[in-house]
């Protein structure tokens, strides 16, 4: 049997790593493309026509595979929510 000694620093580092690790792991895999009830409550908005006007506008990236069905791209959603945030003083 081996014996391992960790300085009290390294031992909480690697603590930290698995941690991360674990965490990743286990966080549910995101669709790329998601439905208008998905994109609106992530947008935290209530109007369809909000998120119609969002995607005229070119603000959110979408995609029509049959005429009634209109998907978004959740990474682009993502990038709008970004661009749209702000730094606290």
């Amino acid at each position: 049997m081996e014996v391992i000694c960790l300085q009290e620093e390294a031992f909480y580092e690697l603590l930290e790593k698995v941690y991360e690790r674990l965490k990743a792991r286990d966080k549910p895999k995101q669709e790329k493309w998601i439905s208008g009830e998905e994109a609106m409550a992530k947008l935290r908005i209530t109007s369809k026509t909000t998120l119609q006007k969002m995607r005229d506008e070119g603000k959110i990236r979408f995609a029509q595979p049959t005429k009634k069905l209109i998907l978004y791209d959740s990474d682009s959603i993502n990038e709008y929510l970004e661009d749209n945030s702000y730094e606290t003083f």
